[in-house]
């Protein structure tokens, strides 16, 4: 008993002092976690260095040193003041009129005589931008005369960049000459990581010409730099077409080609493939290259792996003509290759001004018509959609401007003009010719072909939206071509079925009755039914009409649906209403089966016939109610105004090509 109340009493003992020593970690620990005031003291203490300061204390301290040292610098108090009056003056909506023109004038106070000096500081460079902004035109020229000589320096500045940006908008003077000073730096200027963007955004956007030549010229090498032409009246114009350099000189063919390729392939291998003036020397080249040359360079687009090189080129004036000749020059692995980059953009360069150029190429030289139905028309009608998604985005294509033209280009064998501007019917007129040599298959076989993948998706928009695409121009003339277009590849009955429902059967309701009546007294929807009457496009060079094969038969149709919906009130109606020349088309229309019946019953109701309305008088001399001796004096009298209609349309649509181009 004793010896086990000895070993008891040693286990108590041990046990005590493990928890004793237990409660004294978890003391240590508690004490570490938890600092006391002393050591929080200490703690602040370190960081105000040691000084004895509350951290509060030794940041006012540091402000004063930093106040201290800016006011030793020059300038401070003019740089201090501006940078308040900056303040103030660049949150224009709280800043009343008369108040800015004050602060703007003694900002200029301030600035004039110093604006280099304000310029290449980051912060004060601000504040010249600012009184830029707010400037009249005579302090605007006082920057750009106190710069004179600078600019070069400030293009390469990572702030004052932006000033040279806003100087040069709008003043013609300030734009000369700034890009003076480029001149014989361009090279140098456009592998700069500052300059080369605002070099080149000067160069596409506000470059006269001449300016654009001189520059490009540079990138031909030394000798262009050195003896390069000014821009002064007596001198002859400079071009910067390489063709043209070289047939006046052929014996620099060699060196020019060498620098040319050495330029461009540099920036080419550092990925800075976004600029204008690089599409530029880069289609001067390829329409300078000569046998392996041509190849070398298509195997340099292919090269990058990344394919930046072809989206950049897709979306420029240069870029895309030069992406339609490689497309035309290439083997079809390199048109593959070509395009592959451009699979995941198609609906952008679809819209774009330039970008369609590369549609429209792929269309004309790709032999596998199945290629490019899976890279080209799965993107453009959105085949993965749903039916109502897809059929809204061919809605928003149809009446885009330039959307448009890959989804029509196709329903033709060769574009109308109205479809396509000049400048891109020259490219596809150059893709043509090269293709005789570089394309196997017939160009109408590949045509109908694509046609085949396109047709019935147009067809079925039609159905569907007749009234909503009739609203519209665009969209009456992409009914007509879709109709014409399609018909010996798809089956057209129900687009015209819906044509006819949406001009003869009047909805119930007053307010749609109205929408509808408006939509039909159109001359956009006039012109069109006329079309669709007649039967096919009008050949304004033997003037006579180009049916289409298999025969529409859209006048019977009309007929019918006008008859069932009111007989002849029905017919005398259109006669003397704003659609009377599509009575006309089906009066003289040679494929009309009910003719015949259609003049007697004019005839029964010539009196009934408006003599004001231009169609109804043609009608009454049509069916003989009038001396036939007008007939063929009104007829070329109607020949005119058509011919008039078409070209006052075209200058309509002039001014939106041309904004299109700019």
């Amino acid at each position: 008993m004793a010896a086990a109340k000895r070993s008891l009493d040693g286990a108590e003992v041990k046990s005590s002092k493990k928890a004793k020593i237990s409660h004294e970690n978890h003391q240590k620990t508690k004490d570490a976690s938890r600092p006391t005031a002393q050591k929080s003291e200490r703690k602040a203490e370190t960081f105000a260095g040691g000084t004895g300061q509350s951290s509060r204390e030794a940041h006012a301290k540091q402000k004063t040193l930093t106040r201290e040292r800016k006011a030793a610098r020059p300038n401070y108090d003019a740089i201090a003041r501006s940078m308040k009056i900056w303040e103030r003056i660049r949150r224009k909506s709280h800043v009343p009129k008369e108040e800015r023109t004050a602060l703007v004038h003694e900002l200029f106070e301030i600035i004039t005589g110093r604006v280099k000096e304000f310029v290449f500081k980051h912060d004060c460079t601000r504040v010249v931008q600012c009184a830029l902004k707010y400037a009249t035109p005579e302090q605007r020229k006082q920057i750009t005369a106190e710069l004179k000589g600078s600019y070069r320096e400030l293009a390469e500045s990572k702030y004052a960049k932006f000033l040279i940006a806003k100087m040069v908008v709008g003043d013609n003077e300030s734009r000369d000459a700034v890009i003076n000073e480029f001149y014989g730096h361009a090279k140098r200027l456009i592998r700069h990581p500052e300059a080369s963007w605002l070099v080149d955004d000067l160069y596409r956007t506000i470059a006269t010409p001449q300016q654009k030549a001189i520059l490009l010229r540079e990138w031909y090498g030394p000798e262009f730099v050195v003896f390069r032409n000014t821009t002064s009246p007596t001198d002859d114009p400079v071009t910067a077409d390489l063709s043209e350099i070289l047939a006046k000189h052929p014996e620099k063919r060699g060196p020019v080609m060498n620098h040319l390729h050495e330029m461009t392939n540099g920036l080419v291998q550092k990925k800075a493939t976004a600029f204008t003036i690089l599409h530029d020397a880069l289609l001067q080249y390829f329409l300078n290259c000569k046998g392996s040359e041509t190849t070398d360079f298509l195997a340099m687009v292919q090269d990058d792996e990344e394919g930046d090189l072809a989206k950049n080129l897709a979306f420029t004036n240069s870029g895309s003509h030069l992406l339609a000749l490689c497309l035309a020059h290439g083997s079809a692995k390199d048109r593959r290759a070509f395009l592959k980059p451009l699979k995941t953009h198609i609906k952008l360069l679809a819209s774009d001004q330039y970008g369609h150029r590369v549609l429209l190429t792929a269309y004309d030289v790709i032999d596998d018509t199945v290629q490019v139905s899976k890279s080209v028309f799965s993107e453009l009608l959105s085949k993965d959609a749903d039916a109502e998604a897809r059929e809204q985005e061919l809605l928003a294509q149809v009446e885009h401007l330039t959307a448009r033209i890959p989804l029509l280009y196709l329903l033709s064998p060769d574009a109308p003009k109205w479809l396509i501007l000049d400048d891109t019917a020259a490219i596809i007129q150059e893709v043509r010719t090269i293709r005789k040599e570089t394309s196997k298959k017939d160009p109408e076989k590949r045509r109908l072909e694509l046609l085949g993948h396109v047709s019935q998706p147009l067809l079925d928009l039609i159905t569907n939206h007749a009234q909503y695409l009739a609203q519209s121009t665009f969209g009456c003339q992409f009914i007509t071509e879709t109709i014409f277009g399609c018909g010996s590849n798809g089956d057209v009955n129900n687009a015209l079925a819906a044509i006819a429902n949406l001009v003869t059967e009047m909805p119930e309701d007053d307010e749609k009755r109205q929408e509808v009546e408006k939509i039909i007294a159109s001359p956009a929807v006039g012109r069109m039914l006329k079309a669709l009457v007649q039967g096919g496009r009008f050949e304004k060079a033997t003037k006579s009409i180009n049916l289409v094969d298999p025969p529409l038969k859209f006048d019977e149709l009309l007929y019918s649906r006008l008859m069932a919906k009111g007989g002849d009130a029905e017919v005398i109606e259109w006669a003397n209403g704003p659609n009377s020349w599509v009575i006309v088309a089906m009066l003289e229309s040679e494929h009309f089966e009910a003719k015949d019946e259609l003049a007697n019953l004019l005839r029964k109701n010539s009196e009934r016939l408006n003599k004001d309305n231009k169609g109804a008088a043609i009608v009454l001399q049509t069916i003989g109610s009038q001396p036939s001796t007008g007939v063929e004096k009104t007829s070329k009298k109607r020949q005119a105004g058509e011919d008039e209609d078409a070209s006052s349309r075209k200058q309509k649509d002039k001014p939106t090509q041309k904004k299109r181009k700019a």
